[in-house]
């Protein structure tokens, strides 16, 4: 490997080691190793896949600290992959000198409001990993088209844009494991105008993704993990969100999960998703879907919203399972909304609002708005403000095989199930029921 120092870096965080860095680019062997030090650069590090082979870019554990003072990426490697996963869209040449580029074990610092950490562009199968990159605009950043990227074992940490980027880009194969992605303004994974398919997110803490930590910078609405595909030609779909830790704290227009769609949008809506066995809470929404077609939410702990732990907009085929929803302090509420949704199942879910005085959102603990085609079964609603199951201006919603009771000393529900508006073919049927029931004639239910 090339050592940097022997090119002319110093590493003692004053000399600018920008043009000997270059150097050591463009006269080495490829694969740079940056001994223990702090180096100081002012100017983007252009790695160029391609002529002299894959690039390593390597710093020795934690001790190896890249301070960004300029504008752009302290890095960015470009290849030149046009065609797609497939083994054989691949040139002989990508084949040969441009697969498995790494980044391993830096700290990538910025000490300037507009300096980013890592672009990708036009990279096949490259590795992020044991990074930590922090106080830079957008931590990881990918543009225009990458495949097979896997991002493991890093610390993406305060920065002001977004954590990872996945910015007008089409990708297909990305994972996202074993991260600590937190405190980043515009979320922690954030996607818009991108096309993107076979995204796993497993493994990771991602929290407190907004503009608390940011005194100065504009609160702007976000998440965790964004997802705007209200774009022209943006589409991501087949994707699974399992075992992570999503937290936060409660934000203007925030959400933990916000994946976003025109109603009506695109003919490949956000669906093929799997959002599993994950740990969701404290936030103004936990779980925000619009406009999304073909998504499972099973076995997660949501809890701890000002509005909603999970609402559901303009969305069909919805499989709601397994969940468990409720609150966590007092300041917070629970609860489930769908509207305008069709042909969704919720079953086997517990809603719990614990407080005695009732949920602070004052509103019910699931409730079914304009919606068509809703199976509600075997699930435990307890505790719920002032309703437990709330239905208006809803078809074909089957409630059946349910618990809806409240256990307060002191009642303060209203009563256990409410039918309004008008409706067709709606049923109640085989519950365990404590406290009342109201239906209105219009909404045609079935007992």
């Amino acid at each position: 490997m090339s050592d940097v120092r022997d090119f002319g870096a110093s590493g003692d965080g004053a000399t600018d080691d920008t043009d000997a860095i270059r150097h050591a680019v463009s006269d080495g062997d490829g694969h740079l190793f940056f001994p223990k030090g702090t180096y100081r650069i002012t100017d983007t590090i252009e790695l160029p896949l391609g002529s002299r082979g894959p690039r390593t870019v390597l710093g020795e554990s934690g001790n190896t600290c890249i301070q960004m003072h300029g504008a752009g990426p302290a890095y960015r490697m470009q290849g030149h992959h046009e065609g797609t996963g497939d083994p054989g869209s691949w040139t002989p040449e990508v084949w040969k000198s441009e697969t498995l580029p790494s980044i391993r074990n830096l700290v990538i610092e910025g000490h300037h409001p507009e300096a980013d950490g890592i672009v990708l562009d036009g990279v096949i199968q490259p590795i992020l990993e044991g990074l930590l990159v922090r106080r830079v605009r957008h931590g990881i950043h990918l543009v225009r088209r990458n495949r097979n990227v896997i991002v493991s074992h890093c610390h993406v940490y305060h920065n002001t844009g977004a954590g990872i980027f996945l910015d007008g880009v089409n990708l297909h194969q990305i994972n996202i494991s074993a991260c600590h992605i937190s405190y980043n303004r515009l979320g922690g994974i954030r996607i818009e105008r991108s096309e993107i398919r076979n995204l796993q997110i497993t493994g990771n803490d991602i929290e407190y993704n907004n503009a608390r930590s940011h005194p100065g910078l504009a609160d702007e609405p976000t998440a965790e993990i964004y997802v705007d595909t209200t774009a022209l030609g943006a589409t991501v779909n087949e994707v699974t969100i399992a075992s992570n830790t999503i937290q936060a704290t409660n934000s203007p227009e925030g959400a933990n999960i916000r994946i976003k769609e025109s109603a009506g949008g695109t003919d490949r809506p956000p669906g093929l998703w799997s959002i599993t066995g994950n740990v969701i809470g404290s936030q103004e929404v936990n779980v925000h879907l619009t406009g999304c077609y073909g998504i499972l939410l099973s076995g997660n702990t949501i809890y701890s919203c000002s509005k909603r732990n999970l609402l559901v907009e303009d969305s069909r085929l919805i499989n709601i399972t397994g969940n468990s929803f409720r609150r966590h302090t007092p300041k917070y509420g629970t609860g489930v909304q769908l509207q305008r949704s069709t042909d969704c199942l919720i079953s086997n879910c517990q809603f719990y609002d614990e407080a005695e005085t009732g949920q602070e959102s004052k509103a019910s603990l699931l409730e079914l708005d304009t919606c068509q085609r809703i199976n509600v079964s075997s699930n435990q609603l307890l505790d719920g403000a002032p309703y437990g199951v709330d239905v208006n201006h809803s078809s074909d919603v089957r409630i059946t095989d349910c618990m809806i009771t409240e256990q307060r000393k002191t009642k303060v529900a209203q009563g256990a199930v409410r039918f309004t508006g008008r409706g067709e073919r709606n049923q109640l049927r085989s519950n365990s029921l404590l406290g009342t029931v109201e239906i209105d004639a219009a909404a045609n239910v079935k007992r």
